[in-house]
């Protein structure tokens, strides 16, 4: 059964996946100066809004001044750390409670 599976390429894709998201979440504490003990998440996400890019990566981080998040429209595996906002960007960057914004 392993071996099925690595045929499929599941393993491997799995592990491809694993480092992408490990090098967006280490270029993300590094470009925001988060400690080793701050969250960061990132995920690619399929969006179905017309207009939209059919695969986007999406990262959420959390500091004292509460939710911040941003997108990246194309797959995980294609984000360069270029693609990320730039340092001075990151108080804009936090999620206002009460406001709802499908789009970014």
């Amino acid at each position: 059964m392993t071996v099925q599976v690595a045929m499929l390429g599941f393993t491997k894709k799995e592990f491809a996946d694993g480092v992408a998201h490990e090098r967006v979440r280490d270029w993300t504490r590094r470009r925001f100066r988060l400690g080793e003990d701050q969250t960061i998440m990132v995920s690619e996400i399929a969006c179905a809004v017309p207009g939209c890019p059919p695969i986007e990566t999406h990262v959420v981080f959390w500091t004292d001044a509460g939710r911040h998040h941003f997108k990246v429209f194309k797959p995980l595996a294609d984000v360069i750390e270029d693609d990320l906002p730039p340092p001075f960007l990151k108080n804009a960057l936090v999620a206002l409670e009460g406001i709802d914004c499908d789009c970014c």
